[in-house]
């Protein structure tokens, strides 16, 4: 029987210091729980489940109770789905408290999961899980968007929404996703020391997605792999260029409710 789930060991790396000297410092994104067990995938793959632990990652040790304030739904509800993460080692108790009062807790900043499995059961519920996620990032960047206008000017022309369409090897991909992580490191690093973390900052979501574009038929003709009618040539949003496909990137998996900044740890298929 495969595992529910496992930790993965806290690495370090060398980066410089306040005086600009090399020196070791841990990877944020090697808190990571990595879920192999389909069971386990499937139980994940559940939008108040997913919110749920990206709460608890966010604001520390909650009760059923202050969950349901936090999320809408009822205590009733988040009791169950907490224990059914507590099931697969994605959130704990902590000490105090008895019942519905009892804290409980995030095992880990993130989750990953196979991006590759021989295992077709592993394999269709990974599929699933990436699905699932996919329509948790929509709704929630598509909230982000109608709150966008209520942001000061400096933020809304900070934020970030466009595309653009790259002919890459897979090992070219790879190594992009490697540099996008490596540049997001000090900053993921902030998750969990509060007191790094400048006084105008906020919690933002960063989506890194990429994707093998397929040729579709649309109305007897071919699209082309780089544009299909939604973003050809280049374009302007935000007062950014943007070219390729129309896909909106940025947001992220939990701005205001929803989850928290799950950005994927290096090799894993995916995180959430």
């Amino acid at each position: 029987m495969p595992k529910r789930s496992e930790r993965s060991q806290q690495s370090e790396s060398e980066r410089p210091d306040a005086v600009g000297e090399l020196r070791p410092q841990p990877d944020p994104f090697a808190d990571c729980t990595q879920l192999s067990d389909p069971r386990a995938l499937r139980a994940y793959a559940h939008p108040t489940r997913m919110e749920l632990v990206g709460l608890l990652r966010r604001e520390g040790p909650l009760t059923a109770t202050r969950a349901a304030e936090l999320t809408g739904e009822s205590v009733a509800s988040c009791s169950y789905h907490l224990r059914m993460l507590a099931k697969y080692d994605l959130v704990e108790e902590a000490e105090g408290g008895r019942g519905r009062e009892k804290p409980w807790r995030a095992t880990a900043q993130f989750t990953g999961w196979p991006e590759y499995s021989d295992d077709p059961d592993v394999a269709e519920a990974s599929a699933a899980l990436n699905v699932a996620l996919a329509e948790n990032y929509f709704t929630k960047m598509t909230h982000a968007l109608e709150q966008r206008a209520a942001l000061p000017r400096a933020w809304q022309q900070a934020e970030q929404y466009g595309d653009v369409s790259l002919y890459l090897t897979a090992e070219e991909l790879t190594e992009l996703g490697e540099q996008v992580m490596e540049l997001l490191s000090p900053y993921a690093a902030r998750l969990q020391d509060p007191g790094s973390r400048p006084a105008e900052a906020r919690l933002v979501s960063f989506l890194r997605v990429a994707f093998v574009r397929h040729i579709e038929t649309r109305s007897g003709s071919a699209s082309r792999a780089g544009g299909d009618g939604t973003g050809d040539g280049e374009t302007s949003v935000g007062g950014k260029p943007t070219a390729g496909g129309g896909t909106a990137i940025a947001g992220g998996s939990s701005a205001d409710a929803p989850a928290v900044t799950e950005v994927p740890a290096p090799g894993e298929g995916g995180v959430s």
